[in-house]
């Protein structure tokens, strides 16, 4: 699907496409028809009428949230310490931060910034280039449809540099989705003579950027060795009677794990 958006030169409208196909837009479609058949086919109307209802309910609760993510999405592991002491003794290995999205403007600072979920990638990616001695990148440009300004790679490449005094050794900056990421990414650090990259990225998005990554490895003839580092996961997840009430995390949580779903499936 990616590849004929690109064909077709509607890339830009994947921000737009996205939000038509993702809850509660649908669901409310469904209460919208179920209304206009209320008159003549009741049993259909109330059908679609209390499906879209308890979807748009059930979409806002952490219970489904974290159900899509387990079931769709399948976030590998993070890495533990025994991992780390082996990545140590690997040569020509590269940590990989990917983006996820920029503010051109932070009034408090004055200047352009990341947000906070490219923070936290940054921020880890970071520590982890502590913790193992290797060096790191940074893949991030402007999304579709995104107005100019500096890349995310841009502004990551000051906040690394800054405010957390380890500066970036590449930065990829044109890139616009995960799967320009991985197409941009792997023949930059193959020049540079690396066979492995620890991807860091939320472990929500990390299934999303290893087949993009896999993919890219196909369509490039490059071979890669792929390590995931997965962040942000959340072990203490449990379902109980607060996880079936809606609120704002639950709502959020549904939504990313459909938008990285079809992502996927769309390739991008």
């Amino acid at each position: 699907m990616n590849d004929l958006l690109v064909i077709l030169g509607i890339e830009s409208w994947k921000p737009a496409l996205d939000s038509l196909l993702l809850p509660p837009v649908p669901f409310l479609v469904l209460i919208l028809v179920g209304a206009r058949l209320m008159f003549r086919r009741r049993l259909i109307a109330w059908s679609l009428i209390l499906t879209g209802t308890v979807g748009i309910w059930l979409m806002c609760t952490a219970a489904a949230g974290m159900l899509l993510t387990n079931v769709l999405l399948i976030p590998p592991r993070a890495l533990g310490a025994s991992d780390i002491a082996d990545l140590k003794k690997q040569p020509k290995t590269a940590i990989v931060v990917l983006g996820a999205g920029r503010k051109l403007l932070s009034p408090e600072y004055g200047l352009s910034n990341l947000k906070p979920l490219t923070m936290e990638r940054l921020r880890y990616g970071i520590w982890l280039a502590k913790e193992t001695s290797l060096p790191l990148a940074y893949s991030g440009g402007t999304g579709h449809g995104a107005p100019q300004g500096p890349s995310e790679a841009e502004i990551a490449t000051r906040i690394a540099e800054r405010e957390f005094g380890r500066p970036l050794k590449w930065s990829e900056g044109q890139s616009r989705d995960t799967h320009e990421n991985a197409m941009r990414t792997l023949p930059m650090l193959h020049d540079e003579g690396i066979e492995t990259i620890v991807l860091v990225t939320h472990g929500f998005h990390m299934r999303r950027a290893l087949a993009a990554f896999e993919r890219a490895k196909q369509r490039t003839g490059i071979s890669m060795t792929i390590v995931p580092a997965p962040m942000g996961l959340d072990p203490s997840a449990r379902y109980d009677a607060v996880s079936f009430l809606p609120s704002v995390d639950g709502y959020e949580m549904t939504r990313i794990a459909l938008h990285e779903w079809l992502g996927r499936l769309a390739g991008a």
